[in-house]
């Protein structure tokens, strides 16, 4: 349950359209569900504006599985991150309303009610395509989110030309999220150009002293290009809760 729900919970019962102990019924189911493995933060969504996303490396297939058809029975929605191929495919067989996507390694159900929400301001900004599935974790997760990202792919500093002939789609973003992997330059080029907040997402992609990400890590962390904000490498979740905070909090949905 989110703000949004929780207020049409409540404005019903003072409409006396709801009953208040149906009321206080479903307040009730907001407290941490127990699976034995794992305990489901239901509260979440009202508490932080997001619901609570599964992180699937780690976990064993029957278990991703019986996390994902109990949140699948809420309004959702139901976000996977990091699957294996296999569970990935096994899920959409089992949820035909879910989205496989092998590329972000994630799985997606939407919530019941998808069209409550979709907003735009979002672009993000993919280096090159080896950064694909980390820019498509940002994507699928903000989509997850109730936003709808616009995605500018392949624009690196190798041709930083291609950045440059999207300038508009730059000016009309409210926030960035940029990924790179190698030296990570994209981000601060990036930061120089625009006036919106934008989150780098080093990426583990690169030969040699790239160490995984960590030239790029380093490199957007010394960047001489102010407020420019990084996540961890390859941490394209986390960037676009931080872009979805952003937003609600430019938006006033914030108390």
């Amino acid at each position: 349950m989110d703000r949004q729900r929780a207020r049409e919970l409540l404005e019903k019962v003072r409409a006396g359209a709801l009953d208040i102990d149906e009321a206080i019924a479903e307040l009730a189911g907001l407290e941490t569900f127990d699976l034995g493995f794992a305990r489901i933060d239901h509260h979440r969504p009202l508490r932080r504006g997001m619901p609570e996303v599964v992180f699937g490396e780690g976990k064993s297939p029957e278990q991703v599985e019986r996390i994902v058809a109990h949140l699948v029975e809420r309004e959702g929605p139901v976000l996977v991150t990091r699957l294996a191929p296999a569970v990935g495919e096994t899920l959409a067989a089992a949820h035909p309303a879910g989205r496989w996507d092998p590329v972000s390694r994630t799985f997606l159900v939407p919530a019941r009610d998808g069209a409550r929400e979709r907003r735009e301001g979002l672009l993000v900004v993919c280096a090159g395509t080896a950064d694909l599935p980390v820019a498509e974790e940002a994507a699928v997760t903000a989509e997850a989110f109730g936003l709808v990202p616009d995605r500018l792919f392949d624009v690196g500093v190798a041709g930083v030309h291609r950045l440059l002939e999207q300038r508009d789609r730059l000016d009309r973003a409210r926030v960035v999220i940029a990924v790179a992997g190698m030296e990570g330059a994209l981000a601060s080029v990036v930061t120089g150009l625009v006036r919106v907040p934008v989150i780098g997402v080093p990426t583990s992609v690169g030969y040699g002293v790239a160490e995984g990400g960590r030239a790029a890590l380093a490199a957007m962390l010394a960047s001489c290009a102010g407020g420019l904000t990084v996540v961890n490498i390859d941490n394209g979740f986390g960037a676009a809760c931080a872009a979805r905070a952003i937003l609600d909090l430019a938006d006033g949905r914030i108390p």
